[in-house]
């Protein structure tokens, strides 16, 4: 499992917990916090020519999901109703996982170039 996979697990059970608003709001925040973080320590594979597009596409991905984590961290520490921030939270939940997945795909596409041979 990857440091990313595994925050963004964390995130989702923070979710899925019952909403007590500080303690809620504190644990949220915290594993926003551990997203961020495991966003922000991925790094280009400076690999094939042929797949510098698809890790361009993904660096601005991850950049707008690291700018939507800086939007709704403060919502959910000020917000006075946090359901509409916790259904915004679950949405961001599943783009992670779209950008993970296209993470896991690139990897295996390198991976396959280079197993590939040669007659």
């Amino acid at each position: 499992m990857t440091g990313l996979e595994h925050a963004i697990i964390g995130l989702q059970q923070a979710l899925d917990a019952p909403r007590r608003h500080h303690m809620w709001r504190w644990l949220v925040r915290h594993r926003m916090a551990g997203v961020k973080e495991a966003l922000m320590l991925e790094h280009s594979r400076a690999g094939e020519a042929w797949l510098a597009a698809r890790e361009l596409m993904l660096a601005r991905d991850r950049d707008n999901l690291l700018r939507k984590l800086g939007d709704l961290g403060p919502q959910v520490l000020d917000s006075p109703d946090v359901e509409p921030v916790r259904r915004q939270l679950l949405r961001l939940v599943a783009e992670l996982e779209r950008h993970r997945q296209r993470l896991n795909d690139l990897v295996y596409d390198t991976v396959a170039l280079e197993l590939g041979g040669s007659e």
